[in-house]
């Protein structure tokens, strides 16, 4: 009879090993969860910029981040009719890739912010295409809202524009629906910043709810693989008409307005992940005056963690300053850290035992474990589970048993499941679990060919162990 590390009786003929299953420590960052920080160019990563990673500043904050994001100029990447440049976003999107990130993407008609008086250059803060006016598109002038400067609108219900914005959205998905560094696509189609409303411009005013569903509609014909999402301010039966064609939600109003977490949790239950933004960036959150009505509340810890908690956000803005979290992260680095294993999916072995049973023709190796899902959301990708015996430094020797695969969004937050895996060796064979210095080892890949294609897993459990190449060494 062989020892075992828990001691327990058991059969001559039966090996058992429990292993022994910690926590880890530090941050988690994973795949398609967790944070984000504006990233607008390729120069969000040189070392010359002081928030990069490599900066001057040692801006730890992109230990966080998992995925980039920001917006486009609809000009810019469909400068004529028919015709897009796709280069500059091409260019972002490959230094994402390199610095193993993914992107969340916003192609904006036009932003208020640059107005500054009434003599600002249209090409400033107008980004519909010059061509699509020349099509004969309508635009208005409108009122800047507090400033009384004037500025030119699109209107937003005008057939030539709503066609054109079809016909973009048309060339996107042709170019990216599918496109595994793209982590969502916001449908910025009309308003402010597109973000579906004309509130800061007087004599503006947004299309019908049933124009606005038309627009959701094509998206999700064109759209058959990449997430999209229906900017903050759609609302009511939009939002509910956006849910039943698996489009979610964001919201950009987190902390400062009352209950806009709640307003994602329809989307959670409707099965898709939810997406947020804070009112403004941190800085300026913590000088607000908790008032309200007439002022917006300011940040804390806590209702930094009651908006991801009770959102069960999947995806956050770190901070969207251009400081790129470097101040949220250096005023609040154990509680961000803290909540990389909260936010979306995190999944820890519980419980993890290997039994080996010898005798007759075969020797009989199986591993079983349990795994919790212990974040506040599901996992919305596939994921494919392997087993694999290895030497001491990882390196693997055999395969423990199949692939599990796990659909997306069936491993829900909260939830508890159980896996194993068997491998029968014939007698006359080494059983290699019985060799010197050899142990088990856990990864979660995106794709079963990643796994037979010798790459190394992309996602990592919360349990201590890691290895360098992201597999989970289990230790006795």
């Amino acid at each position: 009879m062989q020892a075992t590390s828990s001691a327990e009786a058991i059969p001559t003929d039966t090996v058992k090993i429990v292993y022994s299953l910690k926590p880890f420590k530090g941050p988690l960052a994973n795949p398609h969860k967790g944070f984000t920080v504006p990233t607008e160019g390729k120069w969000n990563f040189v070392p010359e910029w002081e928030y990069s990673a490599t900066g001057s500043l040692g801006n730890k904050a992109w230990d966080l981040i998992t995925y980039g994001s920001g917006y486009q100029r609809w000009d810019v990447l469909n400068p004529e009719k028919d015709v897009y440049d796709w280069s500059t976003l091409d260019a972002l999107l490959e230094e994402l890739e390199k610095n193993g990130l993914g992107y969340a993407l916003r192609v904006l008609p036009y932003t208020p912010s640059p107005i500054s008086g009434n003599d600002t250059p249209i090409e400033k803060y107008d980004w519909t295409p010059a061509w699509v006016y020349a099509a004969g598109a309508k635009k208005i002038t409108a009122t800047l809202q507090g400033k009384g400067y004037r500025a030119q609108v699109p209107v937003w219900d005008d057939p030539v524009y709503l066609q054109a914005a079809k016909d973009f959205g048309t060339a996107l998905a042709a170019k990216y629906d599918g496109d595994p560094r793209i982590e969502y696509i916001d449908i910025r189609s009309f308003g402010e910043w597109g973000e579906w409303h004309a509130s800061h411009l007087e004599g503006s005013e947004m299309p019908s709810e049933k124009i606005q569903k038309e627009m959701l509609d094509h998206y999700a014909s064109v759209f058959h693989k990449t997430q999209l999402v229906l900017p903050s301010s759609g609302m009511g039966d939009v939002y509910t008409y956006a849910l039943s064609l698996g489009i979610t939600k964001r919201d950009d109003g987190f902390i400062g307005i009352p209950g806009r977490p709640d307003s994602l949790v329809r989307a959670y239950k409707a099965g898709l992940p939810t997406i947020a933004e804070n009112l403004a960036g941190y800085i300026t959150m913590l000088g607000y005056n908790d008032v309200i009505p007439g002022g917006y509340l300011k940040w804390t810890p806590e209702r930094w963690v009651s908006a991801i908690t009770t959102a069960h956000l999947t995806y956050y803005v770190l901070d969207q300053d251009s400081d790129a979290g470097y101040n949220f992260y250096k005023d609040n680095k154990d509680l961000a850290d803290s909540m990389t294993h909260v936010i979306g999916y995190n999944f820890m072995i519980t419980e993890a035992a290997l039994q080996t049973i010898s005798g007759g023709k075969e020797t009989m190796n199986k591993l079983n474990i349990t795994v919790k899902n212990t974040g506040v959301a599901p996992c919305f990708f596939d994921v494919y589970l392997v087993a694999e015996f290895v030497d001491s430094t990882g390196v693997a020797l055999a395969k423990l048993g199949e692939t599990v695969s796990i659909p997306k969004a069936t491993f829900k937050d909260g939830m508890t499941k159980e896996f194993s895996f068997t491998q029968a060796i014939p007698a006359r064979e080494t059983n290699v679990a019985a060799l010197p210095g050899v142990s088990v080892a856990l990864a979660l890949y995106e794709s079963e060919e990643a796994y037979k294609a010798g790459k190394n897993p992309t996602v990592r459990f919360d349990n201590d162990g890691i290895l360098e190449n992201k597999k989970l060494l289990l230790k006795k």
